[in-house]
């Protein structure tokens, strides 16, 4: 089992940034590759962004390239989502995700292959 717990939602205006953070307990952070994912009210949940094991590798949805970085430290265990120039249409409920990789390189952009995810934090954009 992993454990994974989001922190560092909240409200902004537009232009605004945020940083959510989200710690890992349980099995072997380093053997999972992470991902951030969102849910807007009445909508699917998407990928928002994703890294490999190794940090090393990253992918992005194109809605947020450019705006969002991820990155993530094993050593502590955690994985962050910088986002900046936030827009309305960035208001969700951002969970993060676990992915079992054996390729230190690998990620997953899709959300049906994670094993883990957390209870999610609000992210809320305003006009």
């Amino acid at each position: 089992q992993v454990q994974l717990v989001e922190s560092g939602g909240g409200s902004v205006p537009a232009g605004g940034s945020l940083r959510l953070s989200c710690a890992a307990s349980g099995r072997t952070f380093s053997d999972y590759a992470m991902g951030w994912f969102r849910q807007a009210p009445g909508k699917e949940r998407d990928l928002v962004a994703t890294i490999s094991r190794s940090g090393l590798t990253r992918y992005y949805a194109d809605s947020v390239k450019g705006r969002f970085t991820i990155s993530r430290d094993n050593a502590k265990n955690t994985v962050a989502l910088q986002m900046n120039s936030l827009k309305p249409e960035d208001t969700a409920v951002y969970h993060c995700a676990a992915v079992r990789r054996y390729a230190s390189g690998s990620y997953s952009t899709n959300p049906g292959e994670y094993d883990y995810w957390g209870q999610g934090t609000q992210v809320t954009v305003s006009s």
